[in-house]
């Protein structure tokens, strides 16, 4: 699923399972359903991946399967779509080199077609609410993210803190052509992008005329990717972090 997009980085604090490899996993490894997630408002299966090749000695790996089929309907989202958006996320995410959403691919299942995505162990030590609270650095990041791909969705619930990094989950419903972004990470609205920032962006929008725009052309309605080049314009443009509208909720609910 990766193409020729950027397959760098690593999911494990010991460093040793890389994004080609977290990929090829998901795509090819047998997928056991262990169980189900039953606060989740989408069918959502906790799963085991069988891998042929890998060492009896290997730790397991694990994943999220959220099958096409069992999708609640949208009022504001076409049917059967939030698979697919799952996997522009990551696309989107991998390709700014932002470590966000952890690998992703579009694949079928015991339950049929859906998303699956590399399972990430929290730590559960790790206060989400105090991150959120105390401005932590590694969630700048998200709150740009969640800027270009519009996230009508950034729960507290769905950042991801492990042992060596913060992830984040559940973005089914990104990319939309009208504004929808809700977040609860507004701390650092108004801020002005650093060069950094920037970089990443115009990485994504060259992307965007490229193999990552074709990759979500597949993915999306032409609407929705046109739509995320202005967003990406508009941020390299203006050099600033988005502000909330006045004239719609700003604020996921519940916002955890």
């Amino acid at each position: 699923m990766a193409g020729s997009i950027s397959a760098s980085g690593s999911w494990r604090s010991d460093e040793q399972l890389s994004t080609e490899d977290a990929l090829r996993a998901l795509t090819e490894g047998g997928l056991e359903i262990m169980g189900r997630l039953v606060e989740a408002s989408n069918t959502t299966f906790y799963c085991e991946l069988r891998l042929p090749w890998a060492a009896a000695e290997a730790s397991p790996m694990h994943a999220i399967y959220k099958p096409i089929r069992g999708e609640r309907p949208l009022d504001d989202f076409p049917d059967g779509t939030l698979a697919m958006r799952e996997v522009g996320a990551w696309l989107v995410s991998d390709t700014g080199g932002w470590s966000i959403v952890p690998p992703t691919v579009l694949r079928d299942g015991p339950a049929g077609r859906g998303s699956v995505q590399l399972w990430m162990e929290v730590d559960e030590d790790v206060d989400v609410l105090q991150l959120i609270l105390m401005r932590d650095v590694r969630l700048r990041r998200f709150a740009l993210f969640d800027a270009l791909v519009n996230n009508a969705d950034r729960k507290g619930g769905h950042i991801l803190p492990t042992d060596h990094d913060v992830h984040g989950c559940d973005h089914g419903i990104c990319f939309a052509v009208e504004p929808k972004l809700r977040t609860v990470l507004w701390g650092w609205k108004g801020e002005p992008l650093s060069d950094e920032e920037a970089g990443h962006v115009a990485r994504i929008r060259a992307g965007l005329d490229g193999d990552l725009g074709a990759r979500l052309r597949e993915l999306l309605a032409p609407a929705e990717v046109d739509a995320t080049r202005r967003r990406a314009d508009r941020l390299l443009r203006d050099r600033v972090m988005p502000l909330p509208d006045p004239y719609r909720r700003a604020i996921p609910w519940p916002p955890f």
